[in-house]
């Protein structure tokens, strides 16, 4: 292995993962510790290779403060579910876990996983071991590594989205950490010695930060694939039956940035050029290794792939791939992306099965009272897994599929979705339907703002300002974060905002509808206010000047107020 020999001091996270013993830390000893909820500060981090995060609830912190208690200390748990597939079996599992060992609700990411919050210490290995006995595992969810590898759906709909599908499980599989700590610390596995472990792929020091990879089977880019580190792009036989004939591969996306450093910034991936598929898994460590000895390791900030490729330049790093991979790369070969968004409601696929796509706002499924009524989603889609033949498949999109429906459970489903209020795909509008929002306050540590719980009064004030303009059903890609560091993809929206301190936002403005143009910065630092302001006289613009099917973002180029 070639390491990086820059002379720059490595940051502090370095020094905790060469200590760690591959990962292990001192989280079982921290896991035994009754006198506090939280587990110490380095083995936080490690946590995170294991899929979880050490939170607390902010709302609570200064009320805790005053009564000399410590913070209300709890766990986020991330599943690795590439492609963002499981069974009916294994959903009422997570259900049962969220239920009792965490808040109550589930929630789907906009990477295909499931995220369980509210986890207490004393649950967390009972909570990791239950979902390792349905098969769910959360190795890698989080940290230096590869995380969840995102696959366009519907797999079932057609042997190019399975064949997408059956790519992102062999590419996860392919670049998962082979340390035995995980099934040490939480599956009291057998203890192997760290001379009979090898990290082939990653090295003692894993990679200098988080890594993310994507298949996408055009014309849809649900995945977002030029916001990913590693995307790869499926390409159609042109002759015979429906298969791939191999990938456009793409490498330097990713969108978090921070706030006042302009040494950081979001960037779109860079085409590097065509692989047939035996190829895919060379290529995709030859990535990752690349990453590995190149990458920034002193400056956290500075450590994405991104960063990487901008310092060596396109050239030398796909020439750097290639040597590692022991390949030359083909042209890219043509492909068209048309939108990024969901397919709502009811399609049908091969077989002659159904799938019924709902949207489920911010990904959060709960039995609640909403601004659009009651929502029993928990509940209804208990009754749903325990019926259902099929498969459940969380979208990009925060939003779920169910898929393999035969003809004869279509009305049976169909009922309890909307006797749960689950219908939301057939009553809200487009804006509302694709609307994103990371979770944020109370539990995200980084959050600066409000997003999840914030975007439904944002999206009904955004939509009265359309309306006014005769705007009313008008497509338009919103999506919030709390922080810039970019869940949310914000980005790539036409509307994006930001959180910069509590109520107050970057506005972004000019993304497309298929994922392929960043966003610029419109408004800095604006409360809602100020926001809708500037939003009104672009509204106007819009509806007066806009050409036919014209989408916002677009116009707003072309008219040159960007």
């Amino acid at each position: 292995m070639t390491e990086t020999t820059s002379n720059a001091t490595p940051s502090p996270v370095e020094g905790i993962k060469s200590r760690s013993r591959l990962l292990r830390g001192t989280i079982t000893e921290g896991l035994q510790d009754g006198a506090t909820g939280s587990l110490a500060e380095p083995d936080t981090h490690l946590l995170k290779f294991h899929g979880s995060y050490q939170q607390d609830d902010r709302d609570l912190r200064e009320e805790r403060r005053l009564q000399r208690l410590e913070p209300a200390y709890s766990f986020m748990i991330r599943t690795r579910l590439p492609g963002g597939v499981c069974s009916p079996e294994q959903w009422l599992a997570l259900d049962d876990l969220a239920t009792r060992h965490a808040n109550g609700t589930l929630r789907l990411t906009t990477r295909q996983a499931f995220q369980l919050h509210g986890v207490i210490k004393r649950d967390l290995k009972q909570t990791l071991a239950a979902m390792n006995a349905v098969l769910i595992d959360t190795i890698a969810a989080c940290g230096d590594v590869n995380r969840n590898v995102l696959a366009s759906v519907n797999p079932d709909e057609s042997t190019l989205h399975a064949a997408a599908h059956a790519w992102a499980v062999k590419i996860s599989e392919h670049l998962l950490p082979k340390t035995r700590a995980y099934h040490e610390i939480w599956l009291d596995g057998a203890k192997v010695s760290e001379d009979e472990e090898t990290e082939h792929i990653y090295g003692p020091t894993y990679l200098p930060r988080k890594f993310k990879a994507a298949v996408a089977i055009p014309p849809h880019n649900d995945v977002d694939v030029f916001a990913q580190d590693l995307g790869f792009i499926g390409i159609p036989e042109t002759e015979g039956p429906a298969a791939l004939a191999g990938f456009n591969v793409v490498a330097g996306g990713g969108l978090g940035v921070t706030h006042g450093d302009a040494a950081t910034f979001p960037r779109l991936a860079d085409v590097l050029g065509f692989v047939s598929p035996e190829h895919v898994l060379a290529v995709a460590e030859a990535v990752v290794t690349t990453q590995r000895d190149l990458g920034d390791r002193s400056n956290r900030k500075h450590a994405r792939l991104k960063y990487t490729i901008e310092t060596m330049g396109l050239g030398p790093f796909r020439a750097e791939v290639e040597r590692r991979a022991g390949l030359h790369f083909d042209p890219a070969r043509p492909f068209e992306f048309r939108t990024s968004g969901d397919r709502f409601g009811w399609t049908r696929g091969e077989n002659d099965n159904w799938h019924l796509t709902l949207r489920i706002p911010a990904g959060r499924i709960a039995d609640r009272q909403t601004e659009t009524g009651e929502v029993r989603g928990l509940s209804g889609l208990r009754s749903i897994a325990t019926m259902h033949k099929g498969s459940f498949r969380i979208t990009p999109n925060q939003n779920l599929l169910i898929a393999g429906i035969s003809a004869a459970q279509r009305p049976l489903i169909e009922k309890l979705v909307r006797e749960h209020g689950l219908d939301l795909h057939e009553r809200a509008s487009p804006v509302r339907l694709d609307a994103l929002a990371c979770v944020a306050l109370p539990t995200c540590p980084l959050a600066m703002a409000e997003a999840e719980r914030y975007l439904p009064d944002l999206i009904t004030r955004i939509e009265a300002r359309l309306a006014l303009h005769g705007l009313a059903g008008t497509p338009l890609l919103v999506r919030v974060t709390g922080c810039p560091n970019g869940c949310a993809r914000p980005y790539l929206a036409e509307i994006g905002l930001v959180g910069k301190a509590p109520g107050r936002y970057n506005l972004h403005l000019g993304g497309d509808a298929a994922g392929q143009r960043l966003n610029t910065l419109y408004r800095e630092n604006v409360g809602e206010a100020a926001m809708l302001a500037a939003l009104d006289p672009l509204f106007a613009r819009y509806a007066a000047e806009r050409q036919t099917a014209e989408r916002f973002g677009d116009f707003l180029w072309r008219s040159r107020i960007l």
